[in-house]
């Protein structure tokens, strides 16, 4: 038993934001460390469709494919030589109450059902791709228009900072953690034409994080995706 899920993961667009170290701080788990890009750290704002979701090898009758909104940031692990890229998950959205029990109860990340939905627009030419997540009464949303041509994405660019960390990590405590291994290839991304936001996020993750409310992106980013696997072996540290 050595994959715990299976899914394609499609259209995954990322709102990135500078943030000063200090408010990650209390998220990061014991024995990682803040990764940086040219000396800033990072959070981001993910929307994105998981599909055709299995666990163990087990489909997820009527309900294997969802939308997903997260808000993650950016760390290392060091381990003897090797240096492990990942992400820390301060909440991740599903529809599906049962998906966020499992999730919760396996992996002891911080999933919240809540309603959820997305409306793509695909033409040879471009994408217009939109995901929504319902909190309390309103409705927040996090759209981009697209061209469809894909490209590969640059060694050592804040694309490839963004997208290829392949670990994740969760804070059990303040002394435990929790280090999992996430499998797929490099995506291919798309050019962004425009794009929009609308997230009230500190109703929704809290007041640490009220000044994304005032805060204009870094960069947004559209990723085709791909199938990917999140490994059983759960290494606790």
């Amino acid at each position: 038993m050595n994959t715990f899920l299976k899914a394609k993961w499609q259209n995954l667009i990322m709102a990135n934001y500078e943030i000063e170290p200090s408010y990650l701080l209390p998220y990061l788990p014991n024995g990682v460390e803040l990764d940086y890009f040219n000396g800033k750290a990072y959070i981001s704002l993910v929307g994105f469709l998981f599909k055709n979701t299995s666990i163990f090898n087990i489909p997820i009758p009527f309900m294997g494919t969802f939308e997903e909104v997260n808000l993650r940031f950016y760390v290392v692990r060091r381990v003897d030589n090797e240096i492990r890229r990942g992400v820390v998950f301060i909440n991740e959205t599903v529809p599906n109450k049962l998906v966020a029990w499992v999730a919760n109860k396996l992996y002891k990340e911080h999933y919240t059902a809540i309603p959820t939905q997305h409306k793509w627009l695909i033409s040879h030419d471009s994408k217009g791709i939109k995901y929504q997540w319902k909190v309390k009464s309103k409705w927040n949303s996090i759209m981009v228009n697209a061209s469809s041509e894909k490209q590969k994405i640059k060694k050592d660019s804040i694309e490839a900072f963004i997208f290829e960390h392949y670990y994740g990590y969760t804070k059990v405590n303040n002394q435990r953690s929790i280090e999992y291994k996430i499998n797929h290839p490099s995506w291919k991304i798309n050019t962004i034409n425009n794009s929009e936001i609308e997230c009230d996020f500190e109703a929704f993750y809290g007041k640490d994080f009220r000044i994304l409310n005032n805060t204009k992106p870094h960069s947004i980013m559209l990723a085709e995706g791909s199938s990917i696997s999140v490994d059983w072996k759960r290494v606790s540290f």
